[in-house]
């Protein structure tokens, strides 16, 4: 059986247990959002895309090789 996730939910759901559980405060997760957002519209882009795909391969066991 195959679920599927958007990796958006994932990293949120992974952003609300840092906060419940690790202590991480508010503030600092919206500012780690807000350079996400930055990081987005930089030269860093492809190699930030292209490195989040190959991760998500490798996490589903789809990686060609």
């Amino acid at each position: 059986m195959t679920i599927t996730l958007p990796l958006v939910l994932v990293l949120g759901i992974v952003t609300w247990a840092a906060i419940k559980f690790l202590g991480i405060r508010l503030w600092v997760a919206v500012v780690i959002g807000l350079f996400g957002f930055y990081l987005a519209s930089t030269f860093l882009s492809p190699v930030i895309d292209g490195a989040t795909r190959t991760g998500v391969q490798v996490v589903n066991g789809t990686q060609q090789k």
